[in-house]
């Protein structure tokens, strides 16, 4: 049940991370709010697998998702750059989530 903690905790990192640029500096009030609430619920999420999973492993694996997730958004969603060596290094860091996965 960790892991599903934590697959969670990753997916509202993303969903913060986006809705971030949204708040246009935290001066726009709705998305602020929904920027906010999505970081709670990331944060109570890793709390939750914490309690059986080493720090170090949810920690890079939250990062990992967050970074991933948010970085692939950009590229379908926001014009960002998907260039090959982009891709490369994302899969990289999904690699990396999956092995400490596996090593655990």
């Amino acid at each position: 049940m960790a892991w599903v903690w934590l697959a969670v905790a990753g997916g509202f990192e993303i969903v913060w991370a986006v809705l971030l640029k949204y708040t246009d500096g935290f001066s726009r009030l709705l998305p602020s709010l929904a920027t906010i609430a999505a970081m709670a619920v990331s944060f109570y999420c890793m709390s939750r697998a914490l309690q059986a999973l080493p720090m170090g492993t949810v920690y890079a694996v939250w990062v990992g998702i967050g970074a991933f997730g948010t970085a692939l958004w950009g590229m379908a969603v926001e014009g960002d750059p998907a260039s090959a060596a982009r891709i490369l290094c994302l899969s990289l860091i999904l690699a990396g989530v999956a092995g400490l996965k596996l090593a655990s």
